[in-house]
């Protein structure tokens, strides 16, 4: 095998292309992406320091890619990595993995999306782990979809770009994903970048908000951001997402969370969509719960191994 490795924290545009072109035969040949949506986004805008990139050649070719992400300073290191089809059976996944334990230290978790047969076969022959799964569920949107009240004091209201919705929402995130570090440690590049997307509407970007106390503003509690995938694209049918849902922790327990889903979902059904998916932990049990109670059922899974 004639493998080299090259270490990278941005990445140029000749760089940027190769990896996406990897990406897409891989997304083509299993049906699903082996990259998430943060990282995709963080190699578009060509990555930076703060991550890390690793580059497999196979002679002149890319055969593999991988992207280390530092931001969890408890869990360590987390990892995505992704092989061309042509250079699988071949030890290039093997050799790309090993690369990045070098870079880590030894310490990694790693996600596997869709739990891929031989993604898993590779983790546990190097040594890790499964720790984590992470659902992807799905509802029909013509099924019902029950009425809601607000708790006293709330309303609703939709998110309003450039202004100071901003850093209230970037704060209320990081509060309400505070155990979950890929969330909570979203700045505003964060959202910025998303704001930049074809995807991005600000229509279905939900802020439940009551008034601060001093009469003069409203506090920010909860969100419910919706995404539509493959808007215009004759492909595929359009499916809506449940993208991300936060409630301030002193308002839990009261209703909140549920009554922004409901109005995300009666939302994206007035787009004229079928289908609504969305990702849960399976260690929130308390959050399956409430997905199973509003008619949604697993579709398919996301696999964390650590080693």
């Amino acid at each position: 095998m004639n493998a080299r490795v090259e270490y990278r924290g941005s990445l140029g545009p000749q760089e940027v292309s190769d990896v996406l072109a990897v990406v897409e035969a891989a997304t083509e040949a299993d049906g699903v992406r082996p990259l998430n949506e943060h990282v995709m986004l963080h190699l578009r805008y060509g990555g930076d320091e703060r991550a890390g990139a690793v580059l497999l050649y196979a002679g002149d070719d890319l055969a593999g890619y991988a992207h280390v992400d530092p931001t969890d300073p408890v869990e360590g290191p987390s990892g995505e990595l992704v092989v061309h089809p042509a250079f699988r059976r071949r030890g290039y996944g093997r050799r790309l993995l090993e690369a990045v334990l070098d870079h880590t230290g030894g310490h990694l978790r790693l996600w596997a999306h869709g739990g891929h047969p031989a993604a898993e076969a590779l983790a546990r022959s190097a040594g890790f782990e499964k720790v984590r799964s992470l659902w992807r569920m799905r509802r029909p949107l013509s099924a019902d979809i029950p009425a809601f009240d607000l708790p006293e004091g709330v309303r609703l209201r939709t998110f309003e770009p450039g202004t100071s919705d901003r850093e209230a929402w970037v704060a209320l995130n990081a509060k309400a994903f505070a155990q979950h570090p890929e969330q909570g440690a979203w700045t505003i590049e964060d959202l910025e970048r998303r704001e930049r997307e074809p995807w991005f509407d600000p229509a279905g970007f939900f802020l439940a908000v009551r008034p601060d106390g001093s009469g003069e503003g409203d506090r920010l509690v909860g969100f419910h951001w919706t995404k539509v995938h493959g808007d215009g694209d004759h492909a595929h049918a359009p499916l809506g997402e449940v993208y991300v849902v936060g409630v301030d922790p002193d308002e839990r327990g009261g209703g909140l969370g549920k009554s922004l889903t409901l109005a995300g979902l009666a939302y994206l059904r007035s787009r004229g969509l079928s289908q609504v998916m969305l990702y849960v932990d399976e260690s929130n049990p308390a959050a399956l719960r409430l997905y199973e109670r509003l008619g949604f059922s697993r579709w398919d899974v996301d696999v964390m191994y650590r080693k």
